[in-house]
């Protein structure tokens, strides 16, 4: 297909990648000038920096608008929509760098892109992990197809920002979310390149349209994006299908696989604060030229559908809002909030356009290896895009944190959770979590050594200290405090290692005090002497190991650690009649 061409630019407005006929894109300090140029030119944009990155540089952000909605309220008063684009959190995609300066300027400065801020307030981050960005040249991305250089894909701490959003570990992340709590924008959209296999789409997508996300959110992802968005982008001459993952790069006959993002991902986080989100996924083998007009495009028709549907997109954050704060009104043990979704193998028939691929033995690797072709080709290959939920919970009125968490409490801070104090130590009833079958993973992945466990609920009074932190969920961001605070979510603090020290044992004790507890305890409790002589009957690894059948008796008697894989946190399931104090 061929994109529409491009509206003349006067020469010293023309981009890196324009000069260079799409050769090069520009490095930080060019992207800074001409963001900075911009804001010096046009009464329509504003250059601010919204932090500072680990190795000391600004994070660049443009705020671009009409008349004097440059701040949140204004922009609410007005009643327009706030989109956030943001490029190059993988540096090594620079895609929506280019595209956006390019489609900013052509608002502002060329005008040739008129009525896109009627009704719309853009936030655009040229460069997110600017540090990455300037780990820069030619070889950071093997699999793509230009620039000649690019930026890296991690930041200065070598941490994948786009595995950030929950955990807030590296401070760009930590910066990017006092820009969303302070603007709450109504729509997220990531500007990404693909890996993976060969086929004719220029622009692959990823929005959430399942279960585990508000309906509303949901709704207009498929009416906005799939009824006239992307349509509009084809039209103009970019070829678009959701985001794949072959099952078999060698044989698409097997099957791909759509892709699920849980909230650690930018478009994974945003329904959670009950905003829709897309990440475009320009194709990686296409040309520069072709992805970022395509990038382009697709920014541009976003803004004419938020212009033309304002109330349509503002009414679906609306009613996830609602949702959102209603969860925490009322506890219903039967209302359930999807933590963990998975694949089924149920498929639909997917009409790819593919390209030609031969398969052959590679005498290098020894296996079977696919050579892609240019011929384009399309078939019927199986699409598995059908999920069921896995882990569900019922949400509390309110979670409690002990004082002494402070890591985690700063976090929730972050994400902008409304947050209170107990004014006193006070006993309450609370439901909690027990651990067992504890394990971490054998390597670090995103700086963190992930734990996987089993969790069983208990039930019991406790006692928490003056300054343990009370988490109201009768507020907009209640899904965050339930995937931060729920162990069995997939990016909980729990999984990301954030309380691995509940899981130690302290005290320990020597082996002839246990035979002599064992014995005392074997002699007063005739129902403690059979599960031990069942479970050597039953448990042949258990009957041969010394250490576990004393243990056995240790973590029955009064000595056992009883806050050991005890969770700290209490889920509170009825109203609260304490005195609280402001955070």
């Amino acid at each position: 297909m061929t994109q529409t061409p491009q509206p003349p630019v006067p020469a010293e407005w023309q981009t890196r990648a324009e000069k260079t006929d799409y050769r090069q894109t520009a490095r930080y300090d060019e992207t800074i000038a001409y963001s900075r140029r911009l804001d010096a030119s046009s009464p329509l944009i504003r250059y601010q920096s919204f932090g500072i990155s680990g190795e000391g540089r600004d994070l660049p952000l443009l705020i671009v608008a009409e008349g004097e909605t440059f701040t949140p309220e204004a922009a609410r008063k007005a009643g327009k929509a706030v989109l956030l684009i943001q490029a190059c959190i993988h540096p090594g995609e620079p895609d929506g760098k280019d595209a956006g300066l390019a489609l900013l300027r052509d608002i502002a400065i060329t005008k040739t892109r008129r009525g896109l801020l009627e009704r719309v307030v853009i936030l655009y981050i040229p460069i997110y992990n600017v540090d990455g960005h300037e780990r820069f040249g030619p070889y950071n991305r093997i699999n793509q197809n230009g620039p000649e250089e690019m930026g890296w894909r991690a930041n200065a701490t070598n941490l994948n920002l786009n595995r950030d959003y929950m955990k807030l570990d590296a401070p760009e992340t930590r910066a990017w979310l006092k820009v969303w709590n302070q603007w709450k924008p109504d729509l997220l959209i990531d500007c990404h390149v693909t890996d993976g296999a060969d086929y004719q789409y220029d622009i692959t997508y990823i929005y959430e349209h399942h279960e585990h996300v508000p309906k509303a959110i949901v709704d207009w992802h498929r009416d906005a994006f799939d009824g006239r968005i992307f349509p509009a982008t084809e039209r103009a001459g970019s070829l678009l299908a959701q985001y794949m993952t072959f099952r078999d790069n060698r044989d698409a006959s097997k099957g791909i696989d759509a892709f699920i993002m849980p909230p650690r991902f930018s478009t994974g986080y945003t329904p959670l604060r009950n905003s829709p989100g897309l990440t475009i996924e320009t194709h990686m083998l296409k040309d520069y030229r072709t992805r970022v007009r395509g990038t382009y495009d697709l920014l541009m028709y976003t803004l004419e559908e938020m212009n033309r549907n304002t109330e349509r997109l503002l009414g679906a954050v609306r009613s996830s809002e609602e949702e959102a704060i209603a969860l925490g009104r009322s506890f219903d043990p039967k209302r359930l909030v999807p933590l963990r979704v998975e694949m089924t193998d149920k498929t639909v028939p997917f009409q790819l356009k593919g390209v030609e691929a031969l398969t052959d033995i590679s005498e290098v690797s020894g296996k079977g290896r696919v050579v892609f072709g240019t011929k384009p080709v399309e078939y019927t290959v199986p699409l598995y895009d059908d999920v069921r939920v896995t882990k569900a919970v019922a949400p509390p009125l309110y979670y409690i944190v002990p004082p002494q968490w402070k890591d985690v409490i700063e976090i929730l801070a972050a994400h902008g959770l409304r947050l209170e104090r107990l004014a006193a130590p006070v006993e309450i009833e609370v439901e909690s979590y027990r651990f067992s079958e504890v394990k971490w993973a054998a390597s670090p992945f995103e700086g963190r050594l992930r734990a996987s466990y089993k969790t069983s609920v208990v039930r019991e009074r406790r006692t928490f200290a003056a300054g343990s932190v009370v988490v109201p969920l009768a507020q907009a961001a209640s899904r965050v405090a339930i995937h931060l605070l729920e162990p069995d979510a997939p990016d909980s603090f729990v999984s990301w290692g954030f309380f691995n020290a509940i899981f130690e044992q302290k005290e320990d004790a020597e082996d002839y005090k246990l035979e002599k507890l064992a014995r005392d305890m074997l002699a007063r409790d005739e129902n403690l002497r059979r599960e031990f002589e069942e479970r050597l009957k039953r448990d042949a690894k258990f009957a041969a190991s010394p250490e576990a059948r004393l243990k056995f008796f240790y973590e029955r008697s009064p000595y056992w650690d009883r806050q050991m894989n005890l969770y700290p946190v209490g889920r509170i399931t009825t109203e609260l009649n304490l005195r609280l104090t402001d955070f």
